[in-house]
């Protein structure tokens, strides 16, 4: 098996993984509620699920460090897929009881069953994936301070324009609608396109390390975490917020504003000011 097959199949085998158990996870969690009418403490049968997806969303973290443009030969590759079975870690697989322990061990287990099985098996037909590739520690702390200096995000925080303050001249603050319900994803990539751009540089909060990305991967909006979007010139920045809000500046709020026919009907206000419905 080929490298870049081995890779992506990997990649899409926990995606898998981690959509099937946030399902049950679902189903679970609807059951038990219904059953005792608290939201207290987490059932067994709960603790059975969630450690699962945990200790999935840390491995593909640790598989996505690997450089699809540069991967190793397959055997290597084999061997680095089996170590982030065996050792990937986030705040949310430490500290664990007997269940949840026992959980992400036979979590692990299965990918790293899985990898051998792959090995085993003759090439399957798999479809690509975007190009992804999780930041190393220095490379984020260095993005952190690029964003610090050149657009003012604090270091250890991703808050900016508008929830930080009154938006200042050049940038564009949207209700988030346009970019879920409207438009705007679209007409965001094309804009980047059209400036020559393959790849961004997605940070995200929540301890996440951060990634380099394809473009047709790159979505500015908010998933439980904040995000700020830029690129090797810090020319152009994108921010999404827990407020119900993106905002845009630089180059890319230039080319929007030429390229958005409706964007003004798209535009931000706080909670506070919106019309009542």
């Amino acid at each position: 098996m080929e490298s870049a097959t081995l890779h992506t199949v990997a990649r899409r085998y926990l995606m898998s993984r981690n959509d099937k158990l946030h399902a049950e996870y679902a189903d679970v969690q609807k059951h038990t509620r219904r059953m005792t009418g608290a939201p207290g403490n987490y059932a067994d049968e709960e603790k059975r699920i969630y450690p699962r997806y945990n200790v999935v969303d840390a491995m593909l973290r640790e598989v996505e460090r690997l450089d699809p443009d540069d991967l190793p030969p397959p055997a290597r590759l084999a061997t680095a897929l089996a170590t982030a079975a065996s050792t990937a870690q986030s705040v949310f697989t430490t500290n664990l009881g007997p269940i949840e322990a026992e959980a992400t061990a036979a979590e692990r287990e299965l990918f790293r069953r899985a990898i051998k099985g792959w090995l085993a098996a003759p090439d399957p037909q798999v479809e690509p994936l975007p190009y992804r590739r999780v930041l190393s520690d220095e490379e984020a702390e260095g993005w952190r301070r690029r964003l610090e200096q050149r657009w003012g995000f604090e270091r250890n925080m991703t808050e900016w324009h508008p929830i930080i303050g009154d938006v200042p001249e050049g940038v564009i603050a949207l209700n988030s609608a346009a970019v879920w319900d409207g438009p705007g994803t679209e007409l965001v990539r094309a804009a980047l396109r059209d400036m020559g751009l393959r790849r961004v540089i997605e940070i995200r909060e929540h301890g996440d390390p951060g990634s380099l990305l394809d473009l047709d991967a790159f979505e500015p909006t908010y998933t439980g975490a904040e995000g700020i979007w830029t690129d090797e010139t810090l020319e152009w920045v994108a921010y999404a917020s827990h407020e119900a809000s993106v905002a845009f500046a630089g180059t890319l709020a230039d080319r929007l504003r030429s390229s958005w026919p409706d964007l003004d009907d798209w535009a931000w206000a706080p909670w506070w000011d919106q019309p009542a419905k």
